[in-house]
């Protein structure tokens, strides 16, 4: 049985890895390499919360094997005083009275191997690799070495500086009188400094997560709340997505200028050939187009070194370009629907209606998830579920944030973690212990990387959903969780009592605690940060109760959404007024095909030769939008504002024949196809 519980978390925690790569990551266009080590890393460090558990119960069945069997052999006794910290007892006996082996009992030998693969694994993709092809995803360079080559000289500080510690800390243990340079000595300094890094980063992360998880599903219980925020959030983005329209036709500019300049028999040729393969499929049309027009003369060769860094300046734009339009998109999909709530309220037939047709592409939309049971979801019930789960996420929080400030006290017992695994170690009921762990070691890492995943450093670091993701993000992600997760799972083991450097209790250690070595070797971090540090999750949880984070960045000029600040009021009318133009523009959309579909279902669809609707043309916008065309070495492209609200549209307008006459008729005639494709017809009626 313990073979198949052991087998079925390594599963589980694989296919979890995976949904939330391919849901921020793009597994088509992405690189295997960044696609391979963010996965990895992410696996590795979801594999170590899920097993942990496991070591927990498995920990406690063999203190029980042991203490049977302390009182019944005079040698274990007497040795008992002078047993370390391996948590591995050979040849355990292995039916003992009153001690019943757990359901995931997992064998002698096989955890220890375990933590020590994954560990070491883990902690050389986010020191070495993870940085190394960060800089590789970012590069350039249009061959393999040069990307290579590139990483190595951005990393060569970030290197560096790790040797200059390495060889510091050789130094300090060398002139040391009380330590011996031992291989064992230089792995627990090193494992010791990695876990005083990544505490320092989590109780950040956690004193954050703590407070604003439970307030956000509290504040997720008014859709009035969600609306205005998703108003600001919608000011926001629209004036993003603008500025990346417009990097982006820059950019497009430099290209159409390289693409002019060197011509198809010059040895760069292939240089600007993958560049264009980068750009979107609209640039690269009216680039060729444009350049087949132009009979100027060829401007300046640029060199290799400018085509480099046009060719990551290109993969930037498109990449921003991309986010934008998705995060646009999302907004406006959660704006619509809040607003058909706030509308469906009032609904005295107790239906939700939506503003825009939904077609029920599942079973469950169609005779489960009603419009009835919908608008009781959205109307009565999920008010009232939201602010029940807040109040048991508050406690939660509220016993984190307690047993954070008093688990370094065994005398009495004051974690509440500590209390209820102990209470169920004394009835030894495994499944109860193993719960308790996975419950509240899981809620403490939903804090914590919850915040790895919404938190954003400007343009650099940003995770977007639906495949949005830059390689650099994903990267950066798989280094902060492979450095925040075995500090987490250290102390949640002090929480709860099981890490004797911090309890200081005999007993047998955690096979995962036995690989991280003698803790008390550095008795200034083991009895004093890890104690008192982690007390700062108090002031940090009152801090972001009371949002003097947001505070300080909207005085900064980074504005954040704080509902009694008057500029973040005018941001909502703003986004209110943004997404009021974006459902007219929809709404002209559909009305646009339902023309159609009434226009195919009245005629049919009779063939190239056949009337259709596909004979007219499809509708242009008028000229009446500001519209400003930008020129670079005889290209010309055209830059518009996008609001379709503002911009007045011919109907049916039709294609000018050869003589200037329009609606030329065949000789059978029928009109001819106008149009060469169906899309878009009737879009800005």
């Amino acid at each position: 049985m313990s073979g198949a519980a052991l087998a079925v978390v390594v599963v589980v925690v694989f296919l979890l890895a995976l949904y939330l790569l391919q849901r921020y990551g793009d597994l088509r266009k992405q690189q295997r390499v960044v696609l391979l080590g963010t996965l990895l890393s992410w696996y590795l460090c979801f594999l170590i919360v899920f097993i942990l558990p496991l070591d927990v119960s498995t920990t406690i069945y063999k203190q029980c094997v042991f203490d049977n069997l302390k009182h019944t052999s005079p040698v274990i006794r007497s040795t008992h005083t002078n047993q370390t910290e391996d948590s591995s007892l050979p040849h355990l006996p292995r039916s003992v009275p009153k001690c019943e082996e757990p359901w995931s009992y997992i064998p002698d030998g096989i955890l220890p191997v375990f933590w020590r693969v994954v560990y070491w694994t883990s902690q050389f993709l986010t020191w070495m690799l993870l940085p190394f092809m960060q800089s590789y995803a970012r590069a350039g360079a249009f061959s393999r070495m040069g990307k290579m080559k590139t990483a190595l000289i951005e990393n060569a500080i970030y290197y560096g500086t790790y040797l200059l510690i390495f060889i510091s800390l050789l130094i300090y243990l060398a002139a040391h009188p009380k330590w011996t340079l031992t291989w064992t000595q230089l792995q627990t300094i090193g494992i010791t400094a990695a876990n005083t890094w990544g505490l320092f980063l989590l109780v950040l992360l956690l004193g954050y997560g703590l407070v604003e998880i439970p307030r956000s599903y509290w504040l997720s219980s008014s859709p009035d709340y969600l609306l205005a925020k998703t108003y600001f959030k919608a000011a926001k983005i629209a004036v993003e997505k603008a500025e990346a329209e417009e990097n982006l036709v820059d950019v497009m500019e430099e290209v159409a200028g390289v693409h002019e300049s060197i011509r198809h028999n010059h040895s760069l040729r292939k240089c600007v050939d993958t560049i264009l393969t980068k750009c979107p499929v609209e640039y690269q049309e009216e680039i060729g187009r444009n350049v087949e027009n132009s009979g100027g003369e060829p401007s300046v060769i640029p060199t290799k070194k400018s085509l480099i860094n046009l060719h990551k300046k290109v993969i930037s734009a498109v990449q921003r370009h991309g986010q934008t339009r998705v995060q646009w998109s999302i907004l406006s999909d959660q704006a619509f629907h809040l607003e058909d709530v706030t509308k469906s309220r009032s609904s005295p037939t107790r239906q939700f209606t939506h503003s825009f047709l939904v077609t029920p592409s599942s079973w469950i939309r169609r005779f489960i998830y009603t419009s009835t049971v919908e608008w009781y979801w959205e109307c009565v019930f999920r008010q009232g579920f939201c602010r029940f789960v807040a109040v048991l996420l508050c406690l939660l929080s509220a016993a984190v944030v307690w047993s954070e400030c008093t688990f370094f006290s065994t005398h009495p017992v004051l974690s509440l973690f500590a209390v209820f695994i102990q209470a169920a170690e004394k009835h030894y009921n495994y499944i109860w212990i193993e719960m308790a762990c996975f419950a509240s070691i899981l809620f403490m890492c939903v804090c914590v990387y919850s915040t790895v995943f919404s938190i954003r450093f400007f343009n650099y670091y940003y995770l977007v959903p639906h495949h949005q993701t830059d390689a650099y993000s994903l990267q950066f992600s798989g280094m902060l969780f492979c450095r925040l997760t075995p500090p987490l799972c250290l102390n949640f083991l002090g929480l709860i009592h099981m890490d004797s450097a911090i309890s200081h209790q005999d007993r047998i250690q955690t096979s995962y605690t036995s690989i991280m070595g003698s803790m008390r070797l550095l008795s200034f971090i083991s009895d004093g940060f890890y104690i008192y540090y982690p007390m700062l999750v108090l002031l940090l949880c009152l801090a972001t109760f009371y949002k003097l984070g947001s505070r300080c960045l909207n005085l900064l000029g980074f504005h954040q959404y704080v509902s009694d600040d008057d500029l973040i009021s005018d941001l909502v009318d703003e986004g209110r007024e943004l997404i009021r133009r974006e459902r007219r523009k929809r709404q002209k959309a559909e009305d646009g095909e339902n023309r159609r579909f009434a226009w195919r279902e009245r005629y049919g669809v009779q063939g190239a030769s056949g009337r259709s609707r596909a004979s007219y043309t499809e509708l242009k916008d008028n000229q009446n939008s500001p519209v400003t065309e930008t020129k670079r070495s005889g290209i010309t492209f055209t830059r518009g504002d996008g609001n379709i609200d503002d911009q007045q549209t011919s109907l049916l307008q039709d294609y000018p024949s050869e003589n200037g006459s329009p609606n030329r008729r065949s000789t059978g005639g029928r009109y001819l196809s106008l149009s060469p494709s169906m899309t878009g017809i009737f879009y800005d009626v």
